[in-house]
Protein backbone atom coordinates (compact mmCIF):
# COMPACT_ATOMS: atom_id res chain seq x y z
CA UNK A 1 0.00 0.00 0.00
CA UNK A 2 1.18 3.77 -1.17
CA UNK A 3 1.52 5.80 1.82
CA UNK A 4 -0.48 7.75 2.31
CA UNK A 5 -3.26 6.55 -0.16
CA UNK A 6 -4.55 9.13 -2.94
CA UNK A 7 -7.86 9.71 -1.21
CA UNK A 8 -9.25 8.49 1.87
CA UNK A 9 -12.56 7.11 0.66
CA UNK A 10 -14.51 5.98 -2.44
CA UNK A 11 -16.35 8.37 -4.92
CA UNK A 12 -17.46 7.99 -8.44
CA UNK A 13 -18.94 10.60 -11.14
CA UNK A 14 -22.52 8.29 -10.79
CA UNK A 15 -21.90 8.35 -6.88
CA UNK A 16 -21.56 11.92 -5.92
CA UNK A 17 -23.88 15.24 -6.91
CA UNK A 18 -21.84 17.79 -8.42
CA UNK A 19 -21.78 21.30 -7.54
CA UNK A 20 -19.83 24.23 -9.86
CA UNK A 21 -18.06 27.81 -8.76
CA UNK A 22 -15.79 30.22 -9.76
CA UNK A 23 -14.06 30.21 -6.05
CA UNK A 24 -13.95 27.33 -3.72
CA UNK A 25 -12.71 28.25 0.08
CA UNK A 26 -12.21 25.84 2.62
CA UNK A 27 -12.84 26.78 6.05
CA UNK A 28 -14.52 30.13 7.52
CA UNK A 29 -12.19 31.41 9.72
CA UNK A 30 -10.50 34.71 9.41
CA UNK A 31 -8.80 34.19 6.59
CA UNK A 32 -10.99 32.13 4.11
CA UNK A 33 -13.74 34.78 5.01
CA UNK A 34 -11.70 37.85 4.08
CA UNK A 35 -10.69 35.81 0.99
CA UNK A 36 -13.55 35.91 -0.16
CA UNK A 37 -14.95 39.54 0.89
CA UNK A 38 -11.93 40.11 -1.94
CA UNK A 39 -13.40 38.31 -4.51
CA UNK A 40 -15.51 40.56 -6.81
CA UNK A 41 -19.25 40.69 -6.85
CA UNK A 42 -19.57 39.17 -10.36
CA UNK A 43 -18.01 35.56 -9.45
CA UNK A 44 -19.55 32.83 -7.88
CA UNK A 45 -17.95 31.92 -4.15
CA UNK A 46 -18.67 28.86 -2.13
CA UNK A 47 -17.29 28.60 1.81
CA UNK A 48 -17.76 25.09 3.49
CA UNK A 49 -17.04 25.12 6.87
CA UNK A 50 -16.58 21.73 8.76
CA UNK A 51 -19.03 22.54 11.91
CA UNK A 52 -20.92 26.35 12.34
CA UNK A 53 -19.56 29.20 10.50
CA UNK A 54 -18.89 30.53 13.92
CA UNK A 55 -16.98 27.62 15.07
CA UNK A 56 -12.64 28.26 14.13
CA UNK A 57 -9.85 28.74 15.63
CA UNK A 58 -10.31 32.52 14.99
CA UNK A 59 -13.69 32.89 16.98
CA UNK A 60 -11.69 31.40 20.37
CA UNK A 61 -8.24 33.99 19.90
CA UNK A 62 -8.12 35.99 23.13
CA UNK A 63 -4.99 38.52 22.96
CA UNK A 64 -5.56 40.40 19.40
CA UNK A 65 -4.36 41.46 15.96
CA UNK A 66 -0.80 43.20 16.17
CA UNK A 67 -0.35 46.46 13.83
CA UNK A 68 1.90 49.38 14.20
CA UNK A 69 -1.16 51.82 15.24
CA UNK A 70 1.09 54.02 17.74
CA UNK A 71 3.10 57.42 16.41
CA UNK A 72 5.44 55.76 19.42
CA UNK A 73 6.02 52.86 17.02
CA UNK A 74 7.55 52.04 14.01
CA UNK A 75 7.46 49.31 11.26
CA UNK A 76 10.81 48.62 11.65
CA UNK A 77 10.15 47.63 15.23
CA UNK A 78 7.66 45.14 14.45
CA UNK A 79 9.65 43.98 11.85
CA UNK A 80 12.85 42.90 13.78
CA UNK A 81 10.33 41.68 16.84
CA UNK A 82 8.87 39.33 14.13
CA UNK A 83 12.37 38.42 13.09
CA UNK A 84 13.72 37.97 16.28
CA UNK A 85 10.63 35.57 17.46
CA UNK A 86 11.43 33.35 14.15
CA UNK A 87 14.99 32.22 14.71
CA UNK A 88 16.34 32.81 12.06
CA UNK A 89 13.86 31.28 9.64
CA UNK A 90 11.35 34.62 8.32
CA UNK A 91 11.21 35.62 5.21
CA UNK A 92 11.71 38.95 5.56
CA UNK A 93 10.09 40.09 2.71
CA UNK A 94 6.79 38.25 3.71
CA UNK A 95 7.46 40.13 7.14
CA UNK A 96 7.89 43.47 5.56
CA UNK A 97 4.56 42.65 3.30
CA UNK A 98 2.38 41.43 6.41
CA UNK A 99 3.73 44.21 8.75
CA UNK A 100 3.49 47.25 6.55
CA UNK A 101 -0.29 46.01 5.55
CA UNK A 102 -1.47 45.20 9.01
CA UNK A 103 -2.82 48.72 9.97
CA UNK A 104 -5.01 48.95 6.57
CA UNK A 105 -6.13 45.60 7.32
CA UNK A 106 -7.04 46.62 10.86
CA UNK A 107 -8.98 49.36 9.35
CA UNK A 108 -10.86 47.32 6.94
CA UNK A 109 -11.93 45.43 10.32
CA UNK A 110 -13.09 48.37 11.22
CA UNK A 111 -15.04 49.29 8.26
CA UNK A 112 -16.34 46.01 8.58
CA UNK A 113 -17.99 46.46 11.61
CA UNK A 114 -15.58 45.25 13.93
CA UNK A 115 -16.08 47.62 17.27
CA UNK A 116 -12.36 47.31 18.98
CA UNK A 117 -11.98 48.62 22.71
CA UNK A 118 -11.16 52.25 22.88
CA UNK A 119 -9.50 54.21 25.91
CA UNK A 120 -10.27 58.18 25.33
CA UNK A 121 -11.49 57.46 21.79
CA UNK A 122 -8.22 56.03 20.53
CA UNK A 123 -7.73 52.66 19.44
CA UNK A 124 -6.47 50.74 23.15
CA UNK A 125 -3.34 49.01 22.48
CA UNK A 126 -1.66 46.89 24.84
CA UNK A 127 1.85 44.82 24.48
CA UNK A 128 2.70 40.66 24.45
CA UNK A 129 5.54 38.64 24.64
CA UNK A 130 7.96 39.02 22.23
CA UNK A 131 6.70 42.91 21.72
CA UNK A 132 8.70 46.12 21.92
CA UNK A 133 5.85 48.10 21.63
CA UNK A 134 2.12 48.22 22.90
CA UNK A 135 0.02 47.38 19.44
CA UNK A 136 -1.72 45.13 20.01
CA UNK A 137 -5.39 46.14 19.37
CA UNK A 138 -8.41 43.58 20.66
CA UNK A 139 -12.58 43.56 21.24
CA UNK A 140 -14.54 43.06 24.30
CA UNK A 141 -11.13 42.91 26.71
CA UNK A 142 -10.28 39.40 25.89
CA UNK A 143 -12.43 38.04 23.01
CA UNK A 144 -11.20 39.79 19.97
CA UNK A 145 -11.39 36.80 18.01
CA UNK A 146 -15.55 36.46 18.99
CA UNK A 147 -16.14 40.12 17.77
CA UNK A 148 -13.63 40.35 14.36
CA UNK A 149 -15.38 37.12 13.27
CA UNK A 150 -19.08 38.71 14.43
CA UNK A 151 -18.63 41.46 11.97
CA UNK A 152 -16.51 39.70 9.36
CA UNK A 153 -19.16 36.42 9.15
CA UNK A 154 -22.02 39.11 9.37
CA UNK A 155 -20.66 41.60 6.36
CA UNK A 156 -19.83 37.95 3.91
CA UNK A 157 -23.51 36.86 4.58
CA UNK A 158 -24.67 40.13 3.06
CA UNK A 159 -23.11 39.61 0.15
CA UNK A 160 -24.83 38.33 -2.39
CA UNK A 161 -21.88 36.30 -4.74
CA UNK A 162 -21.07 34.67 -1.68
CA UNK A 163 -23.02 31.14 -0.33
CA UNK A 164 -21.82 29.64 2.92
CA UNK A 165 -22.17 26.18 3.26
CA UNK A 166 -21.31 24.85 7.04
CA UNK A 167 -21.38 21.16 8.45
CA UNK A 168 -19.44 20.17 5.67
CA UNK A 169 -16.85 18.33 5.78
CA UNK A 170 -13.57 18.38 3.50
CA UNK A 171 -12.44 14.81 2.92
CA UNK A 172 -9.97 14.97 -0.34
CA UNK A 173 -9.05 17.91 -3.00
CA UNK A 174 -9.67 16.58 -6.06
CA UNK A 175 -6.65 16.96 -9.48
CA UNK A 176 -7.14 16.56 -12.38
CA UNK A 177 -3.19 16.73 -15.15
CA UNK A 178 -1.44 18.01 -12.23
CA UNK A 179 -3.81 20.76 -10.90
CA UNK A 180 -6.69 21.69 -8.00
CA UNK A 181 -9.78 21.34 -9.77
CA UNK A 182 -12.11 21.32 -6.22
CA UNK A 183 -12.73 18.98 -3.56
CA UNK A 184 -14.54 16.12 -2.58
CA UNK A 185 -16.86 17.14 0.49
CA UNK A 186 -19.50 15.50 2.92
CA UNK A 187 -22.59 16.76 3.83
CA UNK A 188 -25.04 15.49 6.55
CA UNK A 189 -28.39 15.97 4.25
CA UNK A 190 -26.53 14.90 0.66
CA UNK A 191 -24.00 12.22 1.88
CA UNK A 192 -20.22 12.73 -0.46
CA UNK A 193 -20.82 15.91 -2.87
CA UNK A 194 -17.73 16.63 -5.51
CA UNK A 195 -17.81 20.34 -5.94
CA UNK A 196 -15.50 21.87 -9.11
CA UNK A 197 -13.84 24.98 -8.88
CA UNK A 198 -11.74 27.21 -11.52
CA UNK A 199 -9.46 28.24 -8.14
CA UNK A 200 -9.33 26.61 -4.30
CA UNK A 201 -8.56 28.44 -1.44
CA UNK A 202 -7.33 26.33 1.31
CA UNK A 203 -7.87 27.79 4.69
CA UNK A 204 -9.03 24.80 7.03
CA UNK A 205 -6.98 25.87 9.82
CA UNK A 206 -4.59 23.89 12.21
CA UNK A 207 -4.10 20.60 13.75
CA UNK A 208 -3.53 21.52 17.27
CA UNK A 209 -5.84 17.90 18.62
CA UNK A 210 -2.84 16.03 17.93
CA UNK A 211 -2.04 16.34 21.12
CA UNK A 212 -4.29 15.78 24.22
CA UNK A 213 -3.64 19.31 25.79
CA UNK A 214 -4.57 22.14 23.06
CA UNK A 215 -6.08 25.30 23.24
CA UNK A 216 -7.55 24.21 19.84
CA UNK A 217 -11.33 23.27 19.62
CA UNK A 218 -12.32 19.73 18.01
CA UNK A 219 -12.55 21.06 14.56
CA UNK A 220 -8.71 21.59 14.13
CA UNK A 221 -7.65 18.08 13.07
CA UNK A 222 -5.34 18.87 10.09
CA UNK A 223 -8.17 18.12 7.48
CA UNK A 224 -6.61 20.87 5.10
CA UNK A 225 -3.05 19.53 5.33
CA UNK A 226 -3.64 16.53 4.96
CA UNK A 227 -5.70 16.58 1.94
CA UNK A 228 -2.89 19.08 0.38
CA UNK A 229 -0.11 16.64 1.03
CA UNK A 230 -2.41 13.67 -0.52
CA UNK A 231 -3.23 15.68 -3.75
CA UNK A 232 0.75 16.41 -3.77
CA UNK A 233 1.22 20.18 -2.41
CA UNK A 234 4.46 20.48 -1.31
CA UNK A 235 4.25 20.93 3.01
CA UNK A 236 7.27 22.27 4.92
CA UNK A 237 8.54 22.31 8.53
CA UNK A 238 5.84 20.51 10.48
CA UNK A 239 8.67 20.20 13.39
CA UNK A 240 7.33 23.90 14.50
CA UNK A 241 4.10 23.49 16.74
CA UNK A 242 3.82 26.10 18.61
CA UNK A 243 2.86 25.51 22.41
CA UNK A 244 1.29 28.43 24.24
CA UNK A 245 2.97 28.77 27.85
CA UNK A 246 0.06 29.35 29.91
CA UNK A 247 -3.38 27.54 29.38
CA UNK A 248 -5.69 26.94 32.48
CA UNK A 249 -4.79 23.42 34.25
CA UNK A 250 -7.33 21.91 36.40
CA UNK A 251 -6.96 18.42 36.73
CA UNK A 252 -10.33 16.56 35.23
CA UNK A 253 -11.16 19.85 33.63
CA UNK A 254 -11.07 21.20 29.76
CA UNK A 255 -8.41 23.37 29.01
CA UNK A 256 -8.76 26.89 28.56
CA UNK A 257 -6.64 29.14 26.80
CA UNK A 258 -5.11 32.24 29.56
CA UNK A 259 -4.42 35.17 26.87
CA UNK A 260 -0.38 36.39 26.20
CA UNK A 261 -2.20 39.91 26.87
CA UNK A 262 -2.06 38.83 30.77
CA UNK A 263 1.70 38.81 31.19
CA UNK A 264 1.37 42.03 28.64
CA UNK A 265 -0.65 43.66 31.08
CA UNK A 266 1.69 42.58 34.14
CA UNK A 267 1.23 39.27 35.30
CA UNK A 268 4.11 37.49 36.80
CA UNK A 269 5.11 33.85 36.30
CA UNK A 270 5.74 31.79 39.72
CA UNK A 271 6.84 28.19 40.48
CA UNK A 272 4.86 26.45 43.06
CA UNK A 273 7.16 28.23 46.01
CA UNK A 274 6.50 31.51 45.15
CA UNK A 275 9.60 31.95 43.03
CA UNK A 276 9.57 34.34 39.75
CA UNK A 277 11.44 31.85 37.77
CA UNK A 278 11.75 33.97 34.68
CA UNK A 279 13.82 36.89 36.50
CA UNK A 280 17.61 36.62 36.56
CA UNK A 281 19.94 35.36 38.87
CA UNK A 282 18.42 31.84 37.98
CA UNK A 283 19.74 30.63 34.68
CA UNK A 284 19.12 27.29 33.38
CA UNK A 285 21.39 24.73 32.21
CA UNK A 286 20.15 25.28 28.59
CA UNK A 287 19.80 29.21 28.61
CA UNK A 288 16.44 28.76 27.58
CA UNK A 289 15.94 33.19 28.97
CA UNK A 290 18.81 35.15 26.26
CA UNK A 291 16.88 38.07 27.13
CA UNK A 292 16.24 37.77 30.94
CA UNK A 293 15.19 41.71 30.97
CA UNK A 294 11.82 41.04 29.29
CA UNK A 295 11.38 38.13 31.61
CA UNK A 296 7.23 37.35 31.47
CA UNK A 297 7.38 39.18 28.52
CA UNK A 298 9.88 36.95 26.04
CA UNK A 299 8.67 34.95 23.49
CA UNK A 300 6.72 31.98 23.33
CA UNK A 301 8.82 29.08 22.63
CA UNK A 302 11.31 30.45 25.42
CA UNK A 303 8.69 31.22 28.01
CA UNK A 304 6.91 27.72 27.30
CA UNK A 305 10.57 25.75 27.86
CA UNK A 306 11.02 27.78 30.67
CA UNK A 307 8.17 26.77 32.40
CA UNK A 308 8.67 23.19 31.38
CA UNK A 309 12.00 23.30 33.00
CA UNK A 310 10.82 24.58 36.06
CA UNK A 311 8.26 21.94 35.89
CA UNK A 312 10.66 19.64 35.63
CA UNK A 313 12.54 20.81 38.47
CA UNK A 314 9.94 21.37 41.18
CA UNK A 315 8.17 18.07 39.96
CA UNK A 316 4.33 20.20 40.34
CA UNK A 317 2.33 19.67 37.32
CA UNK A 318 1.72 23.29 36.64
CA UNK A 319 2.85 26.86 37.30
CA UNK A 320 1.33 30.01 38.28
CA UNK A 321 0.08 33.34 36.95
CA UNK A 322 0.17 36.17 39.62
CA UNK A 323 -2.26 39.15 39.07
CA UNK A 324 -2.35 40.11 42.41
CA UNK A 325 -0.29 43.13 42.38
CA UNK A 326 -2.47 44.60 39.61
CA UNK A 327 -5.36 47.16 40.00
CA UNK A 328 -8.61 44.77 40.45
CA UNK A 329 -10.88 46.92 38.76
CA UNK A 330 -8.51 46.85 35.57
CA UNK A 331 -7.69 42.98 35.71
CA UNK A 332 -11.76 42.52 35.83
CA UNK A 333 -12.60 45.01 32.97
CA UNK A 334 -9.81 43.94 30.49
CA UNK A 335 -9.97 39.97 31.16
CA UNK A 336 -14.02 39.75 31.71
CA UNK A 337 -13.70 36.11 29.86
CA UNK A 338 -10.76 34.69 31.49
CA UNK A 339 -12.39 36.22 34.97
CA UNK A 340 -15.40 34.44 34.10
CA UNK A 341 -13.77 31.03 33.58
CA UNK A 342 -11.84 31.32 36.67
CA UNK A 343 -14.72 31.75 38.60
CA UNK A 344 -16.35 28.37 38.15
CA UNK A 345 -13.00 26.99 39.81
CA UNK A 346 -13.44 29.18 42.60
CA UNK A 347 -10.39 31.63 41.20
CA UNK A 348 -10.58 35.38 41.77
CA UNK A 349 -7.93 36.32 39.16
CA UNK A 350 -6.65 39.57 40.88
CA UNK A 351 -6.28 37.25 44.36
CA UNK A 352 -5.38 33.81 43.57
CA UNK A 353 -2.84 32.54 41.45
CA UNK A 354 -3.92 30.86 38.51
CA UNK A 355 -2.25 27.46 37.56
CA UNK A 356 -1.21 27.06 34.24
CA UNK A 357 0.63 24.78 31.91
CA UNK A 358 1.82 25.11 28.00
CA UNK A 359 -0.42 23.41 25.87
CA UNK A 360 -0.25 23.27 22.23
CA UNK A 361 -1.50 26.05 19.88
CA UNK A 362 -0.36 26.85 16.63
CA UNK A 363 1.12 25.26 13.86
CA UNK A 364 4.00 27.26 12.43
CA UNK A 365 4.71 24.76 9.33
CA UNK A 366 2.23 23.75 7.01
CA UNK A 367 1.30 23.98 2.71
CA UNK A 368 4.33 25.83 1.15
CA UNK A 369 2.98 29.07 -0.41
CA UNK A 370 4.36 31.88 -2.02
CA UNK A 371 4.10 35.90 -1.03
CA UNK A 372 0.55 35.87 -3.02
CA UNK A 373 -0.46 32.97 -1.32
CA UNK A 374 -0.36 30.16 -4.05
CA UNK A 375 0.62 26.79 -3.00
CA UNK A 376 3.07 24.58 -4.95
CA UNK A 377 -0.29 22.55 -6.86
CA UNK A 378 -1.87 24.68 -9.37
CA UNK A 379 -5.04 25.94 -8.91
CA UNK A 380 -4.62 25.84 -5.08
CA UNK A 381 -4.29 28.47 -2.82
CA UNK A 382 -3.85 28.23 1.63
CA UNK A 383 -3.79 31.09 3.94
CA UNK A 384 -3.93 31.48 7.40
CA UNK A 385 -2.75 28.47 9.96
CA UNK A 386 -2.68 25.61 7.40
CA UNK A 387 -0.22 27.27 5.14
CA UNK A 388 3.91 28.08 5.67
CA UNK A 389 3.90 31.80 4.44
CA UNK A 390 7.69 32.50 5.93
CA UNK A 391 6.20 34.96 8.03
CA UNK A 392 6.59 32.98 11.21
CA UNK A 393 9.71 31.25 11.03
CA UNK A 394 10.83 28.75 13.64
CA UNK A 395 8.17 30.07 16.33
CA UNK A 396 5.07 32.74 15.84
CA UNK A 397 5.00 36.59 17.10
CA UNK A 398 1.88 37.09 19.74
CA UNK A 399 -1.21 38.27 17.64
CA UNK A 400 0.28 37.89 14.16
CA UNK A 401 -1.47 35.26 12.96
CA UNK A 402 -5.11 36.91 12.94
CA UNK A 403 -2.98 39.83 11.09
CA UNK A 404 -1.31 36.77 8.42
CA UNK A 405 -5.07 35.59 7.79
CA UNK A 406 -6.14 38.87 6.65
CA UNK A 407 -3.13 39.79 4.55
CA UNK A 408 -3.11 36.41 2.78
CA UNK A 409 -6.49 35.64 3.06
CA UNK A 410 -7.11 39.06 0.97
CA UNK A 411 -3.91 38.18 -1.20
CA UNK A 412 -5.58 34.99 -2.02
CA UNK A 413 -8.99 36.29 -2.50
CA UNK A 414 -7.13 38.52 -5.25
CA UNK A 415 -4.96 36.00 -6.69
CA UNK A 416 -7.56 33.15 -7.19
CA UNK A 417 -10.34 35.42 -8.51
CA UNK A 418 -8.01 36.38 -11.08
CA UNK A 419 -6.50 33.14 -12.14
CA UNK A 420 -10.13 32.02 -12.13
CA UNK A 421 -11.37 34.97 -14.30
CA UNK A 422 -8.74 34.19 -17.08
CA UNK A 423 -10.63 30.53 -17.15
CA UNK A 424 -14.00 29.63 -19.39
CA UNK A 425 -16.37 28.50 -17.68
CA UNK A 426 -17.15 24.79 -18.15
CA UNK A 427 -19.39 22.81 -16.38
CA UNK A 428 -18.12 19.32 -17.30
CA UNK A 429 -16.87 16.86 -14.76
CA UNK A 430 -13.12 15.80 -15.04
CA UNK A 431 -12.27 12.28 -16.14
CA UNK A 432 -10.24 11.59 -13.16
CA UNK A 433 -8.90 8.27 -11.83
CA UNK A 434 -11.81 7.57 -8.76
CA UNK A 435 -10.23 5.59 -6.20
CA UNK A 436 -11.85 2.38 -4.55
CA UNK A 437 -9.88 1.32 -1.68
CA UNK A 438 -9.14 -1.81 0.01
CA UNK A 439 -12.40 -3.57 1.18
CA UNK A 440 -10.62 -3.66 4.62
CA UNK A 441 -13.73 -2.94 6.78
CA UNK A 442 -13.60 0.03 9.22
CA UNK A 443 -16.06 -1.54 11.88
CA UNK A 444 -12.91 -3.39 13.86
CA UNK A 445 -10.89 0.35 14.33
CA UNK A 446 -11.94 1.83 17.40
CA UNK A 447 -11.99 5.40 16.12
CA UNK A 448 -12.06 6.70 19.91
CA UNK A 449 -9.43 4.65 21.67
CA UNK A 450 -6.21 5.39 18.97
CA UNK A 451 -7.45 8.94 18.30
CA UNK A 452 -7.03 9.22 21.95
CA UNK A 453 -3.86 6.83 22.03
CA UNK A 454 -2.21 9.18 19.33
CA UNK A 455 -2.69 12.25 21.18
CA UNK A 456 -1.52 11.41 24.50
CA UNK A 457 1.96 9.98 22.64
CA UNK A 458 2.03 12.65 20.84
CA UNK A 459 2.26 14.41 24.09
CA UNK A 460 4.29 12.06 25.51
CA UNK A 461 7.28 11.58 23.04
CA UNK A 462 6.88 15.04 20.39
CA UNK A 463 5.96 17.83 23.00
CA UNK A 464 7.91 20.68 24.35
CA UNK A 465 10.92 18.73 24.66
CA UNK A 466 12.26 16.09 22.44
CA UNK A 467 14.93 13.08 21.78
CA UNK A 468 15.96 10.79 19.17
CA UNK A 469 14.94 7.55 20.94
CA UNK A 470 11.32 9.43 22.17
CA UNK A 471 10.71 10.13 18.21
CA UNK A 472 11.75 6.80 16.89
CA UNK A 473 9.47 5.12 19.81
CA UNK A 474 6.80 7.63 18.52
CA UNK A 475 7.27 6.67 15.01
CA UNK A 476 7.34 3.42 15.37
CA UNK A 477 3.88 3.28 17.08
CA UNK A 478 2.26 5.95 14.77
CA UNK A 479 3.22 3.97 11.72
CA UNK A 480 1.75 0.76 13.02
CA UNK A 481 -1.12 2.44 13.41
CA UNK A 482 -1.29 3.64 9.91
CA UNK A 483 -0.98 0.68 8.59
CA UNK A 484 -3.72 -0.81 10.28
CA UNK A 485 -6.36 2.49 9.90
CA UNK A 486 -5.12 3.54 6.46
CA UNK A 487 -6.00 0.47 4.40
CA UNK A 488 -9.89 0.92 5.32
CA UNK A 489 -12.47 3.32 4.20
CA UNK A 490 -14.57 5.05 6.77
CA UNK A 491 -17.66 6.91 6.64
CA UNK A 492 -17.67 9.57 8.89
CA UNK A 493 -16.06 12.20 9.87
CA UNK A 494 -14.49 10.71 12.51
CA UNK A 495 -12.75 8.34 11.19
CA UNK A 496 -11.68 10.48 8.22
CA UNK A 497 -10.07 12.87 11.14
CA UNK A 498 -8.17 10.10 12.60
CA UNK A 499 -6.69 9.19 9.37
CA UNK A 500 -5.73 13.04 8.98
CA UNK A 501 -3.96 12.98 12.53
CA UNK A 502 -1.96 9.95 11.68
CA UNK A 503 -0.79 11.19 8.62
CA UNK A 504 0.26 14.63 10.14
CA UNK A 505 2.14 13.07 13.08
CA UNK A 506 3.89 11.08 10.72
CA UNK A 507 5.10 14.60 8.96
CA UNK A 508 5.56 16.19 12.54
CA UNK A 509 7.64 13.41 13.54
CA UNK A 510 10.02 12.88 10.51
CA UNK A 511 10.47 16.74 10.86
CA UNK A 512 11.22 16.50 14.23
CA UNK A 513 13.76 13.33 13.77
CA UNK A 514 15.32 15.33 11.12
CA UNK A 515 16.34 18.70 12.29
CA UNK A 516 19.29 17.50 14.67
CA UNK A 517 19.34 21.36 16.51
CA UNK A 518 17.01 23.16 18.29
CA UNK A 519 15.39 26.27 17.50
CA UNK A 520 11.87 28.08 18.11
CA UNK A 521 9.36 25.93 19.00
CA UNK A 522 11.65 22.58 18.33
CA UNK A 523 13.38 21.91 21.32
CA UNK A 524 15.88 18.96 21.06
CA UNK A 525 17.63 17.84 24.64
CA UNK A 526 20.10 15.79 22.38
CA UNK A 527 20.82 19.05 20.25
CA UNK A 528 20.29 22.05 22.74
CA UNK A 529 21.82 24.10 20.44
CA UNK A 530 20.92 26.72 17.40
CA UNK A 531 23.43 24.98 14.50
CA UNK A 532 23.50 27.65 11.85
CA UNK A 533 26.13 26.12 9.96
CA UNK A 534 24.78 22.97 9.69
CA UNK A 535 20.53 24.30 9.32
CA UNK A 536 21.05 28.44 8.87
CA UNK A 537 18.23 29.39 7.24
CA UNK A 538 16.97 25.58 5.62
CA UNK A 539 13.58 24.63 5.94
CA UNK A 540 12.44 21.14 6.00
CA UNK A 541 9.82 20.15 3.06
CA UNK A 542 8.04 16.98 3.87
CA UNK A 543 9.26 14.14 1.34
CA UNK A 544 6.46 13.27 -1.43
CA UNK A 545 6.13 9.99 0.11
CA UNK A 546 6.69 8.33 3.22
CA UNK A 547 7.80 4.64 3.82
CA UNK A 548 4.73 2.07 4.51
Amino acid sequence: MAFPPRYLTSFGPRQTPHFFTDVLIIGGGIAGLRAALAIPASMNVLVVTKDSIKESNSAYAQGGIAGVMSPEDRFENHIEDTLKAGAGLCDREVVELVVREAPEQIGDLIRFGTQFDKENGQLALTQEGGHSHRRIVHALGDATGHEVMRAIIERARQASHIRLWDRTCLIDLLTYEGQCVGALVHRPRFGKMSIWAKQTILASGGVGVVYRETTNPPIATGDGMAAAYRAGAQLRDMEFMQFHPTVLYVAGSSRYLISEAVRGEGAYLRDVNGRRFMLPPNPTPADLRPDPGRAELQPRDIVAQAIFQCMEETQHPNVYLDLSHLPPERVHERFPGISKVCRTFGLDITRDPIPVRPGAHYMVGGVTVDSRGHSTLPGLWAAGEVSSSGLHGANRLASNSLVEGLVFGAACGRGAAEAARAMPDRFVVPPLEYHVPPCESAERVDVTDMTNSLRSLMVRKMGIVRERKSLLEAERSVRFWCRYALGREFRNRAGWELQNLLLIARLMIQAALERTESRGTHFRSDFPERRESEWGQRHLDCPAQLPD
